[in-house]
């Protein structure tokens, strides 16, 4: 399978009905920045916002605009400033259910499912329950025909891409492996408006 590739716009057309049916927001947008501007005006100036750890939205701007431009309450920065090991129980506190969460997922499929994938799980509450607001950006090479396929791209294709990542990022050993925790399904949202998925016609994140 070609996982980097854009699916086709009868593809995305199918995949955005069936999210809406299954109570997401879901739109289309051309370019990453398109979808960066759709992100800002979706939240409102000065609303506490946690832009979750994401290539997607470090590549388009994302995470830049809401901790460093002073406009939102940013939990990531709020986080920085803690100590992990004093303040360990507050920082889980906090990023569990931030007012926004804004991230990405790593699979969709046709039928309106999300599959999101985590080694510590630490951005799953806030996506499953704990936020009042979910905005996902999604590169279009992410829509898969069914669940197989979207677990397929996940161990297959994602996983490799994500520990050579992490090996750079963080200088480790050869040895290490990423490794899916935790993985999440989202097959449907029974609060109407509270996530909404951005599909985006560029190949963004992994």
């Amino acid at each position: 399978m070609q996982w980097d590739k854009l699916a086709t716009d009868e593809s995305i057309n199918k995949t955005i009905a069936a999210l809406q049916a299954n109570g997401i927001d879901a739109i289309v947008v051309n370019t990453g920045e398109d979808a960066k501007n759709k992100v800002l005006e979706l939240i409102p100036k000065q609303a506490e916002v946690m832009p979750m750890t994401s290539v997607t939205l470090d590549s388009i701007g994302i995470s830049q605009a809401i901790n460093e431009s002073g406009e939102y309450h940013s939990v990531r920065n709020k986080l920085n400033q803690l100590n992990r090991e004093t303040q360990g129980a507050e920082m889980q506190r906090l990023g569990a259910a931030p007012e926004w969460a804004v991230g990405s997922v790593h699979a969709v499929t046709e039928d309106g499912k999300v599959f999101i994938a985590s080694n510590s799980g630490s951005q799953l509450p806030a996506y499953a329950y704990g936020s009042e607001h979910v905005i996902w950006i999604v590169g279009a090479q992410k829509i898969v025909k069914n669940a197989d396929d979207a677990t397929s791209r996940i161990y297959d294709y994602v996983l490799p891409i994500e520990t050579k990542r992490a090996r750079k990022a963080y200088g480790l050993p050869d040895t290490f492996h990423s490794n899916v925790s935790k993985l999440l399904l989202i097959t449907k949202e029974l609060i109407p408006h509270r996530i909404t998925l951005i599909f985006v016609k560029e190949q963004l994140g992994q």
